[in-house]
């Protein structure tokens, strides 16, 4: 029966869970109070792992010196790791941000902006979808 996980999949959802309990117990610095862990992704040998990081406040300054912080702490997050993890290969951390929340918002507004125009359309011209399908069925 073959695994339904691979290796490297366990591992980084491990690394993500301990990671995202270590920046909001361990690290006290105010520039990284609004953030999520949004996955991780640890390449086959288990000597890197990208750690994506999702920031609420959508100021590009704040989520630059954020990551700064995050990248001059990734050493002690990796100790840290280390010893809640005791596996042999502790894989080097390095931090991304994650756009995908900022990209999701932006495409439901571009969803609900062509949604209102065409609910804006239709009304110009005095036809409505009810009205069409009715005279289709006579």
């Amino acid at each position: 029966m073959a695994r339904e996980y691979a290796r490297t999949d366990r591992v980084g959802q491990q690394i993500q869970k301990e990671v995202a309990m270590i920046l909001q117990r361990e690290i006290k610095d105010p520039r990284l109070s609004m953030m999520t862990v949004s996955a991780v992704e640890v390449t086959r040998d288990l000597a890197y792992a990208k750690v994506f990081v999702t920031f609420f406040d959508d100021d590009q300054e704040k989520i630059n010196a954020a990551l700064k912080v995050l990248e001059d702490a990734a050493g002690y997050v990796r100790s840290l790791l280390a010893k809640r993890l005791r596996a042999r290969i502790m894989p080097h951390i390095r931090f991304e941000y994650d756009k995908s929340l900022v990209e999701g918002v932006r495409m439901s507004t571009l969803v609900d902006q062509a949604v209102s125009e065409d609910k804006r359309r239709s009304g110009d011209n005095g036809d409505s979808d009810d009205e069409q399908s009715t005279d289709k069925q006579d």
